[in-house]
């Protein structure tokens, strides 16, 4: 593939330093709805949002058209110095949302605004009086971002290897993955019950515990795995009486993904933080915010008087603009309503995938799921890390028209395949069965040729 000037995109040809240096890559040229189309006229069903982002779909005309109504009134103003009215009605929506979380701080990305709330957390409990109060508890698998303090909270050893010295010590507990688990998620596993963070706060002292900080509904590193009933209850009790604070990081399952607004609604538990990304901006600018509950707040305006996190860009007018553009869309077409009434289907059509070579489990929530991969059904045994089979299978299902997200590493650290799908919430039946169908095809070709890696 070519650009326009004849340059092929790929490294070392061209300028670009690509998220990955060894393939090629076609030149995206235009979207609508739930597909987009390359430079030379291939069609592709974007299964994933691009990475859980276009949740209202490509090509909507009147987001742009207020990203430029914004821009030509007033593009940028340091928000040391102004407000605008664009953050002012973005944060007016985050808040009406979010039911106890009264102030939203808005950032440019996902890894931002959790880097921003396990700050906000420390600042607080040393503006409390608390400043032994330091250490952060969280899931393992997880995943919360690429910046140094989220991805210490991260668990995701491939990334983490690099980086090992420099990153902060984070108290781990396993993450109630029931496709993993011994007990599949019965009984009175410490694990799967939320227990084993009483324990983890108890070993650690609760006056040196800072947070808890996990996703709702599991993002890639978990699988779109959802926890049972009585979970994120018991872990909520937990942290209130151990006065930890809760973080709910929903940057990948927020903004409507699971059928509500937030993930954490539908368990009728309210954290004391929640970030939020990807979604709430449509993918048509980099949005995120990092909420919080007027209790957090009111402690920071009482000492400091301020957010120790400071960045260039945040309340950016246009991103902001943006923001209250998609979410205006979401509300006047009632697209969380409809991803939760269209999410019934589509996981009734992903489980024809069940039985299919490679395919160990298919799970999922709302219009988030993820299809895990395994060498043995039986055992739940994983393919070695060595096999490549995720990057493989996204490879194979990009051929075939079909965008994915790949992870790895969720069943021991190393090994795990999984692809998640999350499509835009206008996504309909048929498309649904495309969707389907192109995976099948990419399940055949992954696995009826031979590994290559």
């Amino acid at each position: 593939m070519l650009t326009p000037g004849g340059t092929p995109h790929r490294y070392p040809e061209s300028p670009v330093f690509y998220r990955s240096l060894t393939r090629d890559y076609p030149l995206a040229v235009r979207g609508e709805g739930c597909w987009l189309e390359d430079a030379d006229g291939k069609r592709y069903l974007d299964a994933v949002g691009g990475a859980f982002v276009a949740n209202i779909g490509h090509g909507v005309a009147e987001i742009g058209a207020a990203m430029a109504a914004q821009a030509s009134r007033l593009a940028y103003v340091n928000g040391t110095a102004f407000t605008n009215e664009a953050v002012e009605g973005l944060a007016e929506r985050l808040v009406a949302r979010a039911p106890g979380l009264g102030k939203a701080y808005i950032l440019g990305s996902g890894s931002e605004a959790v880097e921003a709330a396990l700050k906000l957390a420390r600042q607080y409990w040393i503006e409390r009086g608390a400043p032994t109060k330091h250490k952060i508890i969280a899931l393992a698998p997880g995943y919360h971002g690429n910046t140094m303090l989220a991805l210490s909270a991260s668990a995701r050893e491939h990334y983490r290897a690099y980086w090992r010295e420099w990153l902060v010590d984070v108290h781990r507990i396993p993450a109630p993955y029931a496709y993993r688990c011994p007990c599949a998620g019965a009984g009175d596993c410490p694990t799967c019950s939320g227990s084993a963070l009483e324990a983890a706060i108890l070993e650690e002292g609760s006056d040196r515990v800072a947070a808890f900080i996990l996703e709702p509904v599991g993002g890639s590193s978990t699988g779109a795995n959802v926890p049972r009933d009585d979970y994120l209850r018991t872990v909520r009790d937990i942290c209130t009486r151990h006065d930890v604070l809760l973080i709910a990081d929903e940057v990948l399952c927020g903004a409507g993904r699971t059928g509500t607004w937030t993930a954490i609604e539908q368990w009728g538990v309210r954290p004391d933080l929640l970030t939020l990304g990807k979604g709430i901006g449509g993918g048509y600018a980099p949005v995120s915010a990092l909420m919080a509950s007027d209790a957090v707040v009111d402690v920071i305006a009482r000492g400091s008087g301020y957010l120790m996190h400071a960045q260039t860009f945040s309340h950016h007018a246009v991103m902001c603009a943006a923001g209250v553009a998609t979410l205006d869309y979401l509300a006047q077409h009632r697209l969380v309503e409809r991803c939760a009434q269209v999410a019934p289907a589509f996981h009734r059509a992903l489980a024809r995938l069940r039985g299919l070579p490679g395919v160990g489990d298919v799970r999922g929530h709302g219009l988030l799921a993820a299809v895990e991969f395994v060498a043995s059904p039986d055992s739940r045994a994983p393919f070695p890390r060595s096999e490549k089979v995720a990057e493989r299978f996204t490879r194979a299902a990009q051929a075939a028209g079909l965008i994915v997200w790949p992870n790895v590493g969720q069943a021991d650290g190393t090994n795990g395949d999984l692809a998640m799908l999350a499509p835009p919430f206008i996504i309909t039946e048929a498309e649904i069965d495309e969707l389907v169908d192109r995976f099948t095809v990419a399940v055949h070709a992954t696995f009826a040729a031979p590994s290559t890696a």
